[in-house]
């Protein structure tokens, strides 16, 4: 017979606590599924924003891909289908070279051969290897000094190492720190501040820079939507750093330990009441200013009117969304709401969120999307409507909010258009 999908309570996956993980949700502990849940998860470079796209998002620069020809072919159909194809390049190891590491000495020339042939000339070259030489324990940052020595121009090391997902340092959460390792102390502006986390820009309409503006801070740096590297550089000027993703916790760390920069965290959250109570902490934690009455009034007349037209609804939730997913379950139960399933992986950093949600609603069942018992999954949890791509996969009865926009939601106008896309899909709309 075959065995049922995986999922447990939540009572109890919060209940076994956070060193007690089940195997299921650990990808070292199996095979990987290759399902809905995991279209963002099977490797570093396979969709969105991977290794390869979030590098790039360093201005005026181009990537020299060194890798064998199967990662190459992948890689050629991604860039294209995402437009990066014309700052991306490739030196494909042959057999030989995965035994001798000849391919290691054919960089410098593969950059040279680039910056003859780009116009504009680039001002950075990026090196990716791939698990090969991971496993071969190249240097890569030993082959990219050599090489910025003989080329003159910035090349930065990069790594893509799909067998280093569950590790110290994470492939996203590394790549994150290439992508500041080229900024350099400047004298410091009281009034800058950098957004760091996302590899695109914030919603421009969300409250944060309102906010930040009228506490004094006048320059909002995100290396998203820069455009120059004499941009980029001015990186280095920021009082201070906002971290608004986990994973780019180690690179504010690291920027802090080499360049005195300090930095705080904001997280995303879709509870009105904890972004109120997060803003405050972070305004007396900064010595700052931040009156946001009017955005909380309105994202608690929002959820008072969701509330009352769509108290008792069912939503599942997937982890392919822009937001934490026990987190989200979390508010959208504090609405009045029932979410019968959460699609997602299991880290220890989620506890706090598994606890609550727990506590809220300890019948939500949590699936392990990238356990391989998922093959067999072929029920519906009845859910009248999905957020997160893979949710609405394994809810296909339900109206789905995909909630992916590159335009990032943060603080109270994230939650107002989530809500406000979510009813539409609760009311029959298309989205």
């Amino acid at each position: 017979m075959a065995a049922a999908p995986y999922n447990i309570t939540v009572a109890e996956l919060a209940r076994r606590g956070r060193g007690d993980i089940p195997d299921h949700f650990v990808p070292a502990c199996h095979l990987i599924y290759s399902s809905p849940a995991t279209l963002a998860y099977n490797s570093p470079g396979a969709l969105g924003f991977g290794v390869k796209r979030a590098t790039l998002v360093i201005p005026e620069s181009v990537m020299l891909l060194v890798s064998p020809d199967a990662c190459a072919r992948n890689s050629t159909v991604l860039s294209t289908e995402e437009g990066y194809a014309d700052r991306l390049f490739y030196l494909l190891m042959s057999e030989s070279d995965l035994v001798t590491g000849n391919h290691l000495s054919k960089i410098p020339e593969a950059i040279e051969e680039i910056l003859s042939a780009c116009d504009p000339v680039p001002k950075v070259v990026v090196v990716c290897i791939t698990c090969v030489d991971a496993l071969m324990g190249t240097d890569l940052e030993r082959v990219c000094r050599a090489a910025q020595e003989r080329c003159g121009v910035d090349v930065v090391p990069s790594y893509m190492y799909a067998l280093e997902r569950e590790g110290r340092r994470p492939p996203m959460s590394a790549i994150r720190t290439t992508i500041y390792s080229l900024v350099e102390r400047l004298d410091v502006r009281p009034d800058t501040v950098n957004l760091m986390g996302f590899f695109t820009p914030l919603d421009p309409r969300g409250e944060l820079f309102a906010l930040l503006r009228a506490a004094g801070i006048r320059h909002v740096n995100q290396v998203s939507a820069m455009r120059t590297l004499e941009e980029y550089r001015g990186l280095g000027a920021a009082n201070f750093n906002l971290v608004l993703d986990p994973e780019a916790r180690p690179a504010a760390e690291d920027l802090r330990q080499r360049l005195g920069m300090p930095y705080v965290e904001l997280a995303r959250l879709y509870d009105p009441e904890r972004i109120h109570r997060q803003y405050q902490l972070f305004a007396s934690g900064v010595g700052i200013g931040l009156d946001d009455g009017a955005y909380l009034d309105e994202a608690r007349r929002t959820c008072e009117s969701f509330s009352e037209r769509y108290w008792g609804a069912s939503v599942a939730v997937g982890e392919m969304c822009n937001a934490d997913p026990f987190e989200l379950a979390c508010a959208l139960v504090s609405l009045g709401l029932v979410v019968p399933a959460v699609f997602s992986n299991v880290t220890e950093g989620q506890h706090p969120h598994i606890r609550r949600l727990a506590a809220a609603s300890p019948q939500t069942r949590v699936y392990a999307g990238i356990s391989p018992t998922m093959v067999n999954y072929a029920s519906d949890e009845g859910a009248d409507a999905s957020i997160g791509k893979d949710a609405g996969a394994y809810c296909p009865g339900s109206a789905n909010v995909a909630w992916n926009s590159e335009a990032q939601p943060f603080g109270y106008r994230g939650l107002v258009d989530l809500l406000d896309q979510l009813s539409v899909a609760l009311e029959g709309g298309a989205r």
